[in-house]
């Protein structure tokens, strides 16, 4: 376990439901509730193997939305990051086992530089540390994390999702890859992510760029 004082933890995360506030725990808070163990993983964005002073995912949300894991798992979230950048995650996924909320680095207090950026991944930062959970694809890791929603993708984002399509369909097709690798950076009709360039206000980007490149 980390022995830290566990008013070294500074920020916040807020949780929702459905577009509205449950409850807002600070670090320091949950670093008491629940102490923090030293957990080591492969990371793929510092491309090292790390170790992070860092709480299971399952007692934070349990202790912030009261339900149980076997009823979470059946949920919808997104977590936000404080720059826009949003995860769309089923529950099934995000309580597997092995995801955790890291509040430091347990090698350079105050976390190391990350991204391309060199920013600090603080308050928070998602990481997993199973064999199998190190490709951003399947296991991504939002750092800054600053929120964590109940709320299915079509209630979060109804402008994105085609209507009237079959689900083969061009337009399903490409709603699916937006959903399942865009969202995150990028927005459709100002819904998603803040990160990257809006994809289609004021004008769609297949208009503006051609085929080649936004392949």
């Amino acid at each position: 376990s980390a022995t830290e004082p566990t008013a070294r933890y500074e920020g916040e995360l807020v949780f929702r439901r459905h577009g509205e506030v449950v409850t807002t725990l600070s670090l320091a808070e949950l670093a008491r509730s629940f102490p923090p163990e030293v957990v080591s993983t492969d990371d793929p964005y510092y491309e090292t193997r790390k170790r992070f002073i860092a709480i299971p995912i399952e007692p934070i949300l349990t202790r912030a939305f009261g339900r149980d894991v076997a009823t979470l798992r059946r949920e919808s979230f997104v977590l936000k990051a404080l720059d826009g950048y949003a995860v769309p995650m089923s529950g099934e996924r995000l309580l597997e086992g092995g995801a955790h909320v890291a509040l430091d680095d347990a090698d350079v207090p105050g976390f190391a530089p990350i991204g391309p950026q060199r920013v600090s991944p603080a308050p928070a930062y998602l990481v997993w540390s199973r064999v199998g959970q190190s490709s951003l694809q399947t296991h991504p890791r939002p750092w800054q994390l600053a929120s964590i929603e109940i709320a299915s993708f079509e209630a979060l984002y109804p402008h994105t999702v085609p209507t009237g399509e079959p689900d083969d369909s061009p337009a399903s097709r490409g709603f699916a890859l937006f959903a399942g690798e865009c969202i995150r950076c990028h927005a459709i009709n100002c819904e998603g992510g803040r990160v990257g360039p809006e994809l289609n206000v004021p004008q769609s980007i297949v208009e503006y760029r051609p085929e080649a490149q936004i392949r």
